[in-house]
């Protein structure tokens, strides 16, 4: 028993160090801790006491008590955790709250979180406490990693999950939400604009705004006068930043600023309203500058803002995305595609169905700060003027975009995202030769493709056809995520049975990741996530992996949609731990397995049960038969129980 302690004291400390934690071991480098653990011991004596491992982060003291054995998890009595002293010493969660409460009583901190682990890295509990300078405690929801609870997430997990108020974050949330509805409303009120119209108004308008810096365009100017209408100084205005940025070629400029003319050439917008006082334009143009704007130009975040407001407009109009098959991903998405491809400063990003560049988005987010933490670049100067901050901008992401008013909302996004100059092309990606495209250079790949458009008609346009093709467009050994019906993966059609096999012949399958089914609320898509390695072909050795996901910690709230629980972080650690063989996982979460081009490439798919039942589980078997005989007996049934007579 002494190794599987030790053992599980070793995972725990990974554990901490993975999340970024220090804590010490048996004892304490704080004094105020150490002397209260002087008279700590779990016997009642008075002596010394020492949890596995207590420390400080922040204004938190965290303390962990652990035992190798799953079954002493946790000792209730009368639905209460036992104080019996006993209990305090055999089980892990009875123990924590045993130290947090003494210390809690002999110290001067007020807020201490305290868990109880049994296990080991494939099967474990560990259970959260949270104990107040009253000894009152709470039982938290379980985790599956101390991410949480480090220096930037614990003020976080504690507001959300402790005090149960909402965080910045969910406020912002809501308060975007909240404009994106009163804009949506505004736009057809004032301006008598339909659905495709209203995001491409607003991106206009964002470029104009972006010219503010350059004294050539001010809100001011706006004031209906009779020598240029409103939507002529901000269409002026537009083309200005499109030359400013480089945007090019010419053809390629033009295409953009002739999605425009609505501003310039639409009365409506350019008539003084008596209600407003002033021209809609005039009114959209404060509105966004004070409530979009500046959130996309003054605010480091891998947020697509433009994005959510134009989801936003077309969950209320009921729009034309869903029937062209545009279903954009959601952030915490985009965020985990960089991570589960491991995204490095010098990578050349491709996203051929780019629709308002939130993959971009992301991975220029997540490459800039890659290149800030390995310089320590602290100033905004230094961060602007960095050369290998300016190639990623001009030289390291690339976008494909069908649709005109998606394509322009992408290249206003990435504009006013700083991005140098905006390599995205209007084009079919489908009909580019990947021959070409594997020019770009392109080491990653992000795509979430045209949902349901794909038929027996039109087999060209199955999501596998787009996954194939992206595939032969990077170079070799590129990394490539996308997401994907999770249909896609079945290969129900003869065509689609073709592509998987193909994609077995050049590429490597790494693995599948079945998502919650709400990722995309509302639409009705029961998604996953597909990574693969292109241009070497997948080994009949080959181990992939295959996940479950579903639990993400993402829930729906109503009025609202998909949002964050205090438990999704834990989770997406966990998962990416997981993927990188950090730790092994039951097979209920991970399968690795061998596959085939006939196999449905999901989880659900390999599952199997590997579980070895506990002692207490056999126990309560062998208690229910004994029982189950004792009724057959007892009601004259004995004969169940008696050899065949013939034997």
């Amino acid at each position: 028993m002494a190794k599987k302690e030790v053992r599980t004291d070793l995972w725990v400390y990974d554990l901490l160090k993975d999340a970024g934690i220090s804590l010490d071991a048996q004892g304490s480098n704080v004094k105020e801790l150490d002397d209260a653990l002087k008279t700590a011991s779990k016997k009642g004596t008075g002596n010394v006491g020492f949890p596995e491992y207590c420390g400080v982060v922040k204004d938190f003291i965290l303390i962990i008590e652990d035992k190798a054995d799953i079954t002493k998890h946790i000792k209730m009595k009368e639905d209460i955790i036992s104080t019996d002293k006993n209990d305090i010493i055999d089980y892990a969660v009875n123990g924590a709250l045993f130290y947090a409460q003494h210390i809690a009583k002999n110290t001067n901190y007020k807020k201490i979180i305290a868990f109880g682990i049994s296990g080991d890295e494939k099967r474990h509990k560990i259970t959260p406490l949270y104990i107040d300078d009253r000894e009152y405690y709470r039982v938290l929801d379980d985790v599956e990693s101390f991410i949480s609870f480090n220096e930037n997430n614990i003020d976080e997990y504690y507001i959300r999950e402790i005090l149960k108020e909402n965080t910045d974050t969910e406020k912002e949330t809501a308060e975007i939400l909240k404009d994106a509805a009163k804009l949506h409303k505004d736009l057809r009120n004032y301006g008598n604009l339909g659905d495709k119209e209203k995001p491409l108004v607003v991106s206009g308008i964002l470029l104009a705004l972006n010219e503010i810096e350059y004294k050539n365009f001010s809100i001011e100017s706006l004031n209906c006068d009779d020598t240029k209408t409103d939507g002529q100084k901000i269409y002026e205005a537009i083309e200005s930043n499109l030359k400013r940025c480089n945007v090019a070629p010419e053809v390629k400029r033009d295409k953009i600023i002739s999605q425009f003319l609505i501003i310039k050439d639409t009365p409506i917008l350019n008539e003084k309203n008596r209600q407003l006082e002033k021209t809609p334009l005039r009114y959209y143009t404060e509105f966004l500058y004070e409530k979009l704007f500046k959130s996309i130009k003054y605010t480091d975040s891998p947020e697509d803002f433009l994005g959510r407001f134009y989801s936003e407009f077309m969950s209320y109009s009921g729009g034309d995305g869903q029937t062209l098959g545009i279903v954009l991903t959601p952030k915490h998405i985009t965020q985990l595609f960089c991570n589960l491809l491991n995204l490095k400063s010098d990578d050349v990003v491709l996203d051929p169905c780019c629709g308002t560049a939130g993959f971009l988005i992301a991975a220029m987010h997540n490459m800039i700060q890659s290149v800030i933490l390995d310089k320590k670049l602290k100033s905004r100067k230094e961060i602007d003027n960095d050369s290998d901050i300016k190639h990623i901008r001009k030289e390291q992401l690339h976008g494909i975009e069908l649709q005109p008013y998606m394509f322009t909302i992408a290249t206003t996004n990435m504009i006013i995202r700083g991005d140098g100059k905006s390599n995205l092309i209007h084009e079919d990606f489908l009909s580019q030769s990947a021959q070409k495209l594997q020019l770009k250079g392109a080491t990653v790949g992000m795509m979430n493709p045209p949902y349901s458009q794909g038929s027996k008609e039109n087999p060209n346009l199955y999501e596998l056809c787009f996954v194939e093709h992206l595939l032969d467009s990077l170079t070799k050994g590129g990394r490539c995520a996308v997401i994907i019906p999770q249909s896609s993966m079945n290969g129900k059609t003869n065509e689609e049975k073709n592509i998987k096999e193909n994609i077995l012949l050049h590429h490597t399958l790494e693995g599948v990741i079945t998502l919650n089914k709400d990722t995309f609320y509302g639409v009705g898509v029961m998604p996953c996530i597909a990574i693969f390695t292109a241009g070497e072909p997948h080994s009949k050795d080959k181990i992939s992996k295959f996940i479950n996901f579903e639990n993400d910690g993402y829930k729906v709230s109503p009025h609202i949609g998909l949002i964050e629980t205090e438990s999704a972080k834990d989770k997406k650690q966990h998962l990416l731990d997981v993927w990188f063989d950090k730790i092994d996982s039951e097979t209920k979460f991970c399968v690795k397995t061998k596959v085939e081009s006939s196999d449905e490439w999901l989880h659900s798919f390999y599952y199997f049960n590997d579980e070895l039942p506990t002692e207490q589980e056999i126990e309560n078997t062998v208690a229910d038969y004994l029982t189950f005989e004792f009724d057959m007996i007892a009601h004259n049934r004995d004969y169940l129980f008696k050899g065949d007579s013939n034997e």
